[in-house]
């Protein structure tokens, strides 16, 4: 959906709604809770969560008014996502945002009452976190971002971008669901695309180092597929450094990576999701329920490129490749 069309959309519920409900609704202050795996000094989530409050207060629910939004960050860090799923929880919101997959792991164990909306989430129904993606019942709804077989989409951009890659490590997360479901995509589709595709499990900057120097000693035809999760995204300036180094093409999953100086991406722009979460937080809060409230994939994923990038791994991208993104950066 275009960004003028769902601002059109909320504007024209909005309008419908009985003046009396809404007066009913603001009588007290309700509690949203925001859980995020990521660190709260990074640019990215600063962005989304800036769009999410503001979005809500679109809405009529402006913090310290009439919600109180808690916030909490965990940095990568497992254990400290566990923690801080289980100090929301506690506080009993009236509804919590889950940020990326293992926000959402950390809560459902421990609540199945208080309403959870997520967002960029990848496979929620192969991950548990749903039954279905139409009627996902219980207290979880929300906004998920690829499905496992973009794993092999992934890998094809790349053999399309960088024709010589016949090597590939998908750098991921072993512990998140999803990523594991990436990588097992890539290696099916591996053997029609002629590349061969490792394993890169990492979960801390260490590992990620050490993955990618080992993998680049393999030869010039390396190439890497970058899955989503924290243990990647907190850390992006570091891979796409070595990306450069080592002098392999890299794909990635989300546009920021390739403003960062990362070669290309094929994905979607996450603010949005964080916006239409905005939308089912509002939902709730009028009374209805997460089971009721369909998930949703991003309607277009977009193509990417950065040109610098290539230049700097002395790649030449093929013509017919740039016209069909959707976005060159110079």
């Amino acid at each position: 959906m275009r960004r003028r069309e769902f601002i059109s959309l909320l504007g024209s519920t909005v309008a419908a709604w009985p003046l009396p409900a809404r007066g009913q609704q603001r009588d007290r202050v309700r509690q949203i809770g925001v859980l995020s795996p990521f660190s709260e000094n990074d640019p990215e989530t600063k962005a989304k969560l800036v769009a999410l409050k503001e979005w809500l207060e679109r809405l009529g629910w402006t913090d310290g008014r009439n919600v109180r939004i808690e916030y909490r960050f965990s940095d990568g860090n497992i254990d400290r996502t566990r923690a801080a799923a289980a100090e929301l929880v506690a506080l009993t919101p009236d509804v919590i945002v889950a940020y990326a997959n293992p926000a959402v792991s950390a809560l459902k164990p421990i609540t199945s009452t208080i309403p959870i909306v997520f967002t960029q989430v990848s496979d929620p129904v192969g991950s548990g976190f749903v039954a279905d993606l139409a009627h996902p019942g219980g207290n979880i709804t929300g906004f998920h971002s690829f499905e496992p077989a973009i794993g092999g989409k992934w890998l094809e951009v790349l053999k399309q971008i960088a024709p010589a890659v016949r090597r590939a490590a998908v750098v991921h997360d072993p512990r998140i669901a999803a990523n594991v479901s990436f990588f097992r995509a890539a290696e099916s589709a591996s053997s029609s695309l002629g590349v061969a595709v490792t394993s890169a499990a990492v979960t801390n900057a260490a590992d990620i180092e050490r993955e990618i120097t080992a993998f680049a000693q393999g030869g010039p035809d390396g190439g890497l597929v970058v899955a989503p999760a924290p243990s990647t995204f907190d850390r992006r300036d570091l891979i796409i450094a070595l990306a450069e180094r080592w002098r392999l093409p890299a794909i990635y999953s989300y546009r920021f990576n390739v403003k960062s100086g990362g070669l290309v991406s094929y994905g979607y722009e996450g603010t949005e999701q964080f916006q239409q979460a905005a939308s089912y937080v509002d939902r709730i809060l009028r009374g209805e329920k997460p089971g009721t409230l369909p998930l949703q994939l991003p309607s277009k994923y977009q193509l990417v490129v950065n040109v610098k990038a290539a230049k700097a791994i002395g790649l030449s991208i093929p013509p017919a490749f740039l016209l069909r993104a959707d976005e060159v950066l110079e």
